[in-house]
């Protein structure tokens, strides 16, 4: 996959440099030319460019980029106005960095759906989280076993864990189901809203839309996702 990080201070030069390390082609871009100096090696490309002015973004590759990460941390009106700019340019998928509050609150009035934490959430788990297609999110326990979010499949839809077979399949264990509906922040701007449903049984339903929190195995978690991308196309 291809994607644009901008802003490379320590956490969007780690992010980039953790998606490069996964085979991913990763295009850096900051405003500062000693933070393009220090990782220009490290990735595929690296860019000197102010990201708020419109003509000089213009020369990304935009159309072919799967996700762009505004990770800009330290200049919050430039976040926000890169945020804005890469919505006015409709690109795929956008990613924004912000700090509790009023930041966040901005950008989700925007209609920024996702949102870093970066003083909470690691740029390995992002990392991870963007290059395993289908999950929503996850948590390394250790080298070999995750607790990974992951969107319920069609096939699985309106049935039973009992039905559905998941542990003999796959050998993974679905610790509970959630359902996201919308809600409205403090601005009183639309904003997803996460109920979770409880810890899950063999008469636990899924439904279409909601999500499945599993715990198990990487290489188990992998081929789940692998059969999942198969039944999709």
């Amino acid at each position: 996959m291809k994607y644009i990080i901008i802003g490379l201070g320590n956490f969007g030069s780690s992010l980039a440099q953790k998606l490069t390390a996964l085979n991913n082609e990763v295009i850096g871009v900051d405003i500062r030319m000693d933070r393009i100096e220090a990782i220009k090696d490290k990735i595929t490309h690296a860019i000197n460019l102010d990201s708020t002015e419109s003509a000089a973004v213009s020369n990304l590759p935009l159309r072919d980029t799967d996700v762009v990460v505004v990770a800009i941390g330290e200049n919050q009106g430039a976040n926000v106005m890169t945020t804005a700019l890469m919505k006015k340019l409709n690109v795929k998928r956008l990613i924004s960095r912000a700090q509790q509050g009023l930041q966040e609150m901005v950008l989700e009035a925007m209609g920024v759906d996702e949102i870093i934490h970066p003083e909470e959430e690691t740029a390995e788990r992002w990392a991870k989280k963007l290059n395993m297609r289908g999950v929503v999110d996850s948590f390394e326990l250790n080298e070999d076993y995750s607790i990974v979010e992951v969107q319920v499949p069609d096939e699985y839809d309106n049935r039973t864990l009992q039905e559905i077979r998941f542990r003999e399949d796959y050998d993974l264990i679905i610790l509970t189901t959630m359902k996201v509906t919308e809600g409205k922040n403090d601005l009183g701007c639309a904003k997803k809203i996460t109920n979770i449903k409880g810890v899950a049984s063999a008469d636990t339903k899924l439904y279409k839309g909601d999500i499945m929190v599993i715990y198990g195995n990487k290489k188990d978690i992998r081929k789940l996702l692998e059969d999942q991308q198969k039944n999709d196309r």
